[in-house]
Order: C-alpha cells, then sequence, then structure tokens
C-alpha cells in the first residue's frame, strides 16, 4: 500500500517536477471529492489554469474565489452546464476547445443517487451522468489530451476495483438489481476506458474509487432505499469516513503521479516526460487493469493500490467474451443517435 506520507512527499513536488501553467479540467467540480482535490492542486501547483464544470453558478463563483485564495497565481474558470444532456456536454467540451490548446488533465466525479428517471434525450440518468457523460467528455477532449508536453492524465472517480459481471443486454442499467449496478457500472468503465486506451495510448487513464467520504451525494433523492442508505451512514459514516482533505491528497497522487503511466509505446521519446511526478523510494509503478506493470490504464482503490485478482479475473472474462468491442459500439451508438455524431 502506498502511505499517506508516501502520497504527500509526491505532490509537494508537483510544482517543481510538472510544469508551470498546467490546465486541469474537473467535470462535477463543485462538491466532494471533486473540490477537495482541485484545492489540493491549486495549493501545490505552479500557476494552474483550472476549468471547472457545475450547474450551480453561485457554488461556481464561490469555488474560483477560494482557489484564488489558495493560489492568487494560478486562473480558474466555470462553466455552467448540465452534464445529464449529451448536447450540454458538446457545447461544455467546445467551449474548452476554444480556450486551449492542450489539456493536462481530465478529472471527472459526477455521479448521482437517482434512479428510475430518464433525462430529456430519453436516456437513464444515473447511467447518463455515471458513464456517458464522462466517456463524451473524454472522446471530445482526447486530442487536446494528447498534445500536451508534460502530463497527460484522465481520472475518472467512481468504482475502480469494484468491477463485475456487466449485463450485454441491458447496458443501459434500466433492469439491473440495486446490488448489481455498482459492478456493471464499474466494469463499463474500466473498460470504456481500454478502448479509448487503445486510441490514445500516449495518455494514462485511472479509474478509482475514492474510498468513504462524507458527500451531498443523494440529498435531494427521496426515494425509500436512499433514504435508508443516508440514515444509516450518518451513524456508521464518522466511524470511517476519510477526511476530506486527505481524500483530495489521495486522488491528487493519482492524477499527478508517475506511478500510473501511459502504456509504453516502443522507444517513444517523451512518454517518461508525460508520465508525471517521479515515483519516489518504495513506490513503484502500478499494475494495470490487464494485470501488467505500467499497463496504461488502472483500477485503483482509495490508497493507490490495484484490483484484487478475483476482480482482474472478471475483467479478462468479460474481454474474453467480446465485451470491449461491444461495450464501444453500444456507447458509439448512443453518442450518434443523440447528437448525430460520435465525437466533437
Amino acid at each position: 500500500m502506498v502511505t499517506l506520507e508516501q502520497i504527500r512527499s509526491s505532490n509537494v513536488r508537483i510544482a517543481t517536477e510538472l510544469p508551470p501553467d498546467l490546465v486541469s479540467v474537473f467535470l462535477g467540480g463543485t462538491g466532494a471529492v471533486g473540490e477537495t482535490t482541485m484545492k489540493q492542486l491549486a495549493k501545490l501547483a505552479a500557476k494552474p489554469r483550472i476549468y471547472i464544470q457545475g450547474r450551480s453558478k453561485e457554488t461556481g463563483e464561490r469555488l474560483v474565489a477560494e482557489l484564488k485564495d489558495l493560489n492568487p497565481e494560478g486562473e480558474y474558470f466555470f462553466i455552467a452546464a448540465d452534464i445529464a444532456s449529451l448536447y450540454n456536454v458538446d457545447d461544455f467540451c467546445r467551449e474548452i476547445k476554444s480556450k486551449e490548446s492542450h489539456i493536462n488533465l481530465l478529472f471527472m466525479t459526477t455521479g448521482t443517487l437517482a434512479s428510475g428517471k430518464d433525462t430529456a434525450e430519453g436516456l437513464p440518468y444515473h447511467t447518463t451522468v455515471v458513464y456517458y457523460a464522462r466517456i463524451r467528455v473524454i472522446s471530445n477532449l482526447l486530442p487536446l489530451l494528447q498534445r500536451a508536453f508534460s502530463l497527460r492524465r484522465v481520472v475518472s472517480v467512481f468504482a475502480g476495483t469494484k468491477e463485475g459481471a456487466i449485463d450485454a443486454a441491458d447496458f443501459e442499467g434500466r433492469h439491473l438489481a440495486l446490488t448489481a449496478t455498482r459492478p456493471h457500472m464499474a466494469g463499463m468503465m474500466t473498460l470504456a476506458l481500454e478502448s479509448l486506451a487503445l486510441e490514445a495510448p500516449d495518455v494514462s487513464f485511472v479509474h478509482s474509487f475514492p474510498g468513504s467520504v462524507k458527500t451531498n451525494l443523494g440529498k435531494d433523492v427521496r426515494t425509500a432505499p436512499v433514504m435508508m442508505y443516508r440514515a444509516v451512514w450518518k451513524v456508521i459514516g464518522p466511524l470511517v469516513n476519510i477526511p476530506f482533505a486527505e481524500a483530495g491528497e489521495r486522488q491528487l497522487f493519482l492524477a499527478t503521479s508517475a506511478r500510473f503511466p501511459a502504456r509504453p509505446v516502443g522507444a517513444e521519446a517523451g512518454v517518461a516526460a508525460t508520465a508525471g511526478v517521479g515515483v519516489g523510494d518504495g513506490v513503484g509503478v502500478a499494475q494495470g487493469s490487464n494485470g501488467e506493470v505500467g499497463g496504461g490504464v488502472y483500477s485503483v482503490n482509495f490508497d493507490g493500490e490495484g484490483a484484487p485478482v478475483k476482480v482482474r479475473e472478471a475483467l479478462q472474462k468479460l474481454r474474453d467474451d467480446d465485451i470491449v468491442r461491444k461495450l464501444w459500439l453500444h456507447t458509439e451508438d448512443v453518442f450518434t443517435r443523440v447528437t448525430g455524431a460520435a465525437f466533437v
């Protein structure tokens, strides 16, 4: 396990080992894990440029002011967008493209506990904000990530190391049992990142699980299961929750450390330069989701460690069953059906 001391040792070297003016995009950055990670980055990076997606302009303005207090030399931009609409996702990406020639970090935490309702575009709300919107943003912004001269990293915070069976007859997750939803969605996330890594082997992808962190997720949901979950967690949460600032430190490490490099492509020059902050004593390159050290796609727990053998075996079975191809065809079909194009 990577210790908190090792994580902090890596994070404090961001300003000296990574160049100034790192460009970061935070999807779902106005609360919880996204917010605390963003604040750690603002505090530790040299002259960062940070874009924040969220729905509340008031919250966005607060965050921009707090980031400026943490690091007045940085530049911070809030973009209001409801990413439950893939059209809004595309508009958000167009705005980023109009302002930046490259991106170093794409960090995504969008999520919801709401279920049983559809978006205006006819997609399941939960699957859209957790999966379709995130994959759409990556697809749209991948060329900008590939143009970065230093760090090139995508972090999707959801349920890394919790992957399981995927129902290929119900990718949208409309008819899944509650207990089957997380492993299904987690598996989809990791396999989609593997597909994207085939298109961009010079970018590294991390699917992380943040651990137990106090959030406002589900605060507006009044369904019986969610209300029961919140009542139980109100009691046990304080016993197991990771402190807010520590959660940000841990995720920032996943976002910037060379422990999670892109998959080497021959002797391509520049691979090391894009890997991130150099690994310190006792910290090696992580095992990828495919079981290879430095595999380019990483399913990672909150402590920086990879998926257990049982999960890696489950992922391999999905690959053997051709789920990677079927999932990507489904994803592109949804994008084309809703927006008219696989990406913008």
